[in-house]
């Protein structure tokens, strides 16, 4: 007689879990195109991938920006390397377009901003790619964060008093 409560318990944390999913995040990369890292220097490299999933296209990708040459994923791989222009303007985003065979998709690429650059006397160093903030700072939004608490304690909550509550005859 446990299991139903147990079950019940389950499939309503499950379907509080998903209502928390932003509705633009269900379906909207489907295939795997992902441009790393999503914000890059002029003249850095970037890596454009693509899932070879089940689901993910298995022929040859063909990647376009208008801040980069066109580069071709061959079909037995599943990423490439590609050089932002060094006139790329900083601070912009531009959108990286995939193409494979019927299906397309796209990736933002953001330029970094900054100062101005002033090369010193000394020999060029790699210090490395800043990295860890991505989705953790861009995106932040109070409301959505409040909305996704509340719905998790609701349905903990609710959940506790399900798996709590006694019928009249277990009661006496």
């Amino acid at each position: 007689m446990r299991a139903i409560p147990v079950a019940s318990v389950a499939l309503l944390g499950a379907a509080a879990l998903s209502a928390c999913v932003p509705a633009g995040a269900v379906g909207s990369n489907t295939f795997g195109f992902t441009v790393s890292p999503a914000t890059v220097a002029p003249g850095g490299e970037v890596t454009v991938a693509v899932g070879r999933t089940a689901a993910g296209c298995h022929g040859r990708v063909t990647v376009t920006s208008p801040v980069f040459d066109t580069v071709t994923i061959p079909r037995d791989e599943s990423s490439a390397t590609a050089r932002v222009d060094r006139d790329a303007r900083r601070g912009a985003v531009y959108q990286v377009t995939f193409a494979c065979r019927d299906k397309t998709g796209t990736a933002q690429l953001t330029i970094a901003g900054g100062g101005s650059h002033h090369p010193s006397d000394g020999p060029w160093q790699s210090k490395g790619v800043h990295a860890g903030e991505g989705g953790t700072v861009a995106g932040f939004d109070l409301k959505q964060i409040g909305l996704g608490a509340a719905l998790v304690a609701g349905a903990v909550g609710t959940a506790y008093h399900l798996s709590r509550r006694r019928s009249g005859a277990d009661s006496a």
